[in-house]
């Protein structure tokens, strides 16, 4: 197992004590603030949060650890994500770190590669990582052009079966909407997603048939009671204003699902008053937003022998104070979209921080990888503390915000139903007979 910094207790009950706690992932308990941050006890029974009281304040006589003000979050949602992609960076690198380049990649792997064997390997690589960083829910968008959408999505009911009891998974199908044209894709894209109980999603651009496609999108997805996850203005065109047709298609078609939108950069390059407009309708629609800021660093405004000039991402901090549900994840992780990653949202955390200013103040920036995005996705009962809930938690060293953002944590301890998990992380090598070494 990897170094951590504590051994909690392994009994059937016993005390976190003087824990240091995100306030805004803690449910059903007030104590004064820091920063955001609460001092805490917090008593487990049976795998169980039994009761949250004030540091101190819980029984004597339990078995306990004192954390000696080392924070405890709960476990991370991670609600966009690309398990069919990850890994392949090895076997199909992105040759200029573009955009373009990225698209191009991708397609020549999975044409020449994507066999259900291939995907099965690199998902559960993926999944073990995530499991080993303290995450509990993922949702992961699945290239879904035929005759991937069969492949893929075959792969991942089997998978999410499988880790049921360790990560909640959601399926996304993602694919260009131009291929709605394509009735017989369609209809058979649509069945697959009922039949394994995904999401709607696809790849919005400008263009003549955009409204057209998006009504489509929105009746079939109104027919079928399906969400719908998007990816959005994933560009530094100012010219790119998707995310304002699709607000506009949601209202015009009165859907009463469940909508995110992802990337959204280019929402970021447009002027004040046209980025406030659109702002404002995609409040008005009840869209979630979730930023990748990450790979939209890495990705965005990249050009040969150029410095790049922004960052990259959305407007989060505007679409937030309009209402709107937010969230960050971790995208794509060692493919041509995004050469590095792991899948820990404490990674995505720490820069989501750095890049989109999340800090002074920080009091509420916990949510980002908790609440947030669990909300979004319908599973409440996710990324949050609270007494009732399996005792699912992360506890960390760092007792202040200096000291969780200055480190990467690697000495966390993970609890699953209140037992210490192993945090030991797959060994890359293990792909090497499937992506090369």
């Amino acid at each position: 197992m990897t170094y951590s910094f504590i051994s909690p207790p392994n009994a059937g009950r016993f005390v976190l004590s003087n824990a240091t706690l995100p306030a805004v992932a803690v449910v059903g308990f007030d104590a004064p603030a820091v920063e955001g941050l609460v001092k805490a006890d917090i008593v487990i029974t049976d795998g169980v949060i039994a009761a949250i009281r004030p540091a101190g304040a819980a029984p004597a006589d339990y078995a306990r650890t004192d954390l000696k003000d080392g924070m405890v979050w709960p476990c991370f949602a991670d609600i966009h994500t690309h398990l069919d992609k990850g890994h392949i960076w090895p076997r199909q690198a992105n040759p200029d770190g573009s955009f373009m380049g990225a698209l191009d990649a991708v397609r020549a792997d999975r044409e020449a590669n994507w066999s259900a064997a291939d995907v099965k390997r690199r998902m559960e690589f993926s999944l073990r990582s995530a499991y080993a960083h303290g995450t509990s829910l993922i949702r992961t968008h699945l290239d879904s052009l035929a005759p991937q959408h069969r492949i893929s999505f075959e792969v991942f009911s089997e998978i999410r079966d499988a880790w049921k009891d360790r990560i909640a998974l959601q399926a996304v199908a993602l694919f260009p909407l131009d291929a709605m044209a394509d009735g017989i894709f369609f209809a058979d894209l649509v069945t697959t997603i009922r039949q394994t109980g995904g999401l709607l999603g696809g790849v919005t651009r400008m263009g003549p048939e955009l409204v057209w496609q998006l009504d489509t999108l929105f009746r079939t997805a109104a027919e079928h009671g399906l969400d719908i996850d998007l990816h959005v203005d994933e560009t530094d065109d100012r010219g790119a204003e998707t995310l304002k047709a699709i607000a506009e298609a949601v209202l015009r078609n009165g859907f009463e699902g469940k909508v995110t939108a992802g990337h959204c950069c280019s929402l970021a390059r447009q002027d004040e008053d046209t980025a406030a407009r659109t702002v404002d309708l995609v409040a008005k629609a009840g869209i979630a937003v979730i930023s990748l800021p990450m790979c939209n660093m890495y990705l965005q405004d990249r050009y040969p022998g150029r410095t790049p000039r922004w960052r990259g991402v959305t407007l989060f901090k505007e679409l937030a104070a309009a209402g709107v549900a937010t969230a960050v994840a971790s995208d794509n992780t060692r493919d041509p979209f995004y050469a590095y990653g792991d899948l820990d949202p404490v990674e995505v955390f720490r820069e989501a921080v750095r890049i989109l200013h999340l800090d002074h103040p920080l009091d509420t920036a916990a949510r980002v990888v908790t609440t947030s995005p669990a909300a979004i996705v319908g599973r409440p009962d996710k990324g949050r503390i609270a007494a009732g809930d399996p005792a699912d938690l992360v506890l960390f060293s760092a007792r202040r915000w200096s000291e969780f953002l200055s480190r990467p944590q690697s000495d966390r301890v993970v609890l699953r139903r209140g037992k210490v998990i192993d945090r030991s992380l797959p060994d890359y090598r293990e792909l090497d007979n499937v992506v090369g070494g």
